[in-house]
């Protein structure tokens, strides 16, 4: 393989994806308690994974302002609505 193959994006996104993937399991295993941390590490590794995915493999870097409205706006209600709902949540157990 030459270097020019090498450094193709792809594979750059792959490598980081398999260190994220790596460290999810390592944080799965290592971090426990308080189980708050582990769900709220795990949940924020898979976020930047999928972002990459969408960003890199998706093709949306490339996209427009108006993809980026039609994205964001949904991310922004479901954080409203987990930030609603997680007093209750809490509460039930």
């Amino acid at each position: 393989m030459s270097d020019a193959q090498i450094s193709h994006p792809y594979y750059k996104v792959f490598a980081w994806l398999t260190a994220l993937t790596i460290a999810e399991i390592a944080w799965g295993v290592y971090v426990q308690e308080p189980r708050f941390l582990l769900i709220s590490g795990l949940a924020i590794l898979a976020a930047i994974k999928a972002a990459m995915v969408g960003l890199y493999y998706m093709h949306l870097k490339y996209e427009g302002k108006l993809i980026w409205a039609v994205i964001i706006f949904p991310v922004i209600l479901v954080g409203v609505m987990i930030a609603g709902l997680l007093p209750d949540a809490i509460g039930y157990y």
